[in-house]
């Protein structure tokens, strides 16, 4: 009696939701800290402020720690922990629930000329079944959001990050309706299977997916659900991104799940995963003053839309970048390697010498890379140099510059 007086107590002082998820967290095993923990995010958002994927239950189900991630309750790890999962990874398959990404499709004539008018790709020459990976700029030559773009021949198919998603729809909205239609693609889920057995786990779903290359994407089933596939992800490893009714969507990630090389990933560990494998995250490795070159994405620019190609510039910030491909840019962002044991995380300065009173530049992404076995990081660097200082809990400590990736990629190429 006394707990269920205290769970109706407590049910009448939050009506928004927050404590009825933690209740059910306790009674799933968490204690009351943990649960409430559980039930906030890690920016103080209320659970019921947020939204949920449709694979939210089977996260819950599994014993995720579930945090506030680009508005939405994200898990960031599983009862493994961050480290187990990302060396399962790189050892096995991990499936990751990458839902909260907006998926977009573009419809009508002329759709893939109006799209290159707003970044610097080749998509007039992207064939039927490729996908390649591009960069939103703006007029000051500065990366509004990184995405996948597929032919899908009927229609154009791109995948945006979760956290620009908004403001990437209504920029497409603006620049190419009503001649196109843009449409967000709401009903669907999006999983990720990465890692060295990715493939003979899902060819046991489909043989067709043994043939795929890199970028290749097709639409086929699995388990007999009509399923979009590409092979590519945002770990360094082999895998797929599979697009797929939300309906249908658990039932799917548990036959994956139930293979015994597949275990659940979090976000904790997606992160290690694609900053080992050198890949930017939107927000930190690059922004929306941060241009391509700067950011070390030149080689997402063909020669085509650079100067002297067939189609040159064209799109915003045109100007600066195509200078810069040609003359370089002041900072670029490199790789770095603390001598210590201690990570060098997003935010510390970096400085040419111990003594040096100005900055040269700044972490963008550190942490532990698990595969490696020390401390990795990125940064944004001024001038050339071979070892830089950061400024940690007072002191300065050395990072050497070394090359990207920390860890070799392995995508299938034939």
């Amino acid at each position: 009696m006394r707990g269920r007086r205290r769970d109706s107590d407590l049910r009448q002082k939050d009506r928004g939701g927050i404590t009825c998820v933690a209740i059910h967290a306790h009674r799933r095993g968490a204690n009351l800290i943990q649960a409430f923990r559980l039930a906030i995010g890690t920016r103080g958002q209320f659970v019921s402020d947020l939204l949920q994927t449709p694979l939210h239950p089977l996260h819950l189900s599994l014993g995720a720690r579930m945090v506030a991630f680009a508005g939405y309750e994200m898990p960031v790890q599983y009862t493994d922990g961050v480290m187990k999962e990302h060396l399962h990874t790189r050892r096995a398959a991990g499936l990751f629930d990458v839902s909260h990404m907006g998926q977009v499709w573009i419809r009508g004539g002329g759709a893939a000329a109006a799209l290159e008018a707003l970044m610097p790709m080749d998509v007039q020459g992207l064939p039927v079944g490729r996908q390649r990976y591009g960069l939103f700029t703006n007029d000051q030559g500065g990366i509004e959001d990184d995405l996948m773009v597929a032919n899908c021949g009927d229609h154009l198919y791109l995948v945006v990050n979760a956290a620009c998603k908004v403001k990437d729809i209504a920029h497409l909205r603006a620049a190419l309706e009503p001649d196109l239609t843009v449409t967000e693609v709401t009903d669907r889920a999006l999983l990720a299977l990465q890692g060295p057995q990715a493939e003979a786990v899902l060819k046991d779903l489909n043989p067709a997916v043994e043939t795929m290359r890199f970028m290749d994407v097709t639409d086929i089933p699995l388990a007999g659900v009509a399923c979009r596939i590409s092979r590519s992800g945002y770990t360094g490893e082999d895998g797929f991104e599979i697009s797929v009714p939300g309906a249908a969507a658990e039932a799917l990630a548990r036959r994956l799940l139930d293979h015994p090389g597949v275990a659940p990933i979090g976000l904790g560990a997606r992160d290690s995963l694609r900053l080992e494998a050198g890949l930017c995250l939107y927000g930190h490795d690059m922004d929306d003053a941060t241009s391509p070159v700067e950011a070390g994405l030149a080689w997402a620019i063909p020669k085509v839309r650079r100067t002297e190609g067939a189609r040159a510039g064209g799109f915003p910030g045109a100007e600066r970048i195509l200078t810069e491909l040609t003359g370089g840019s002041e900072r670029l962002r490199v790789g770095l390697k603390p001598q210590g044991r201690a990570p060098m995380r997003e935010g510390i300065q970096l400085f040419a010498s111990d003594i040096a009173e100005a900055p040269v530049g700044r972490v963008t992404s550190g942490g532990f890379g698990p595969s490696v076995g020390h401390p990795i990081a990125m940064g944004l660097i001024q001038g050339h140099h071979t070892t830089v200082y950061g400024e940690l809990r007072g002191t300065r400590q050395p990072l050497d510059i070394v090359p990207l990736p920390f860890t070799p990629a392995n995508f299938k190429r034939q």
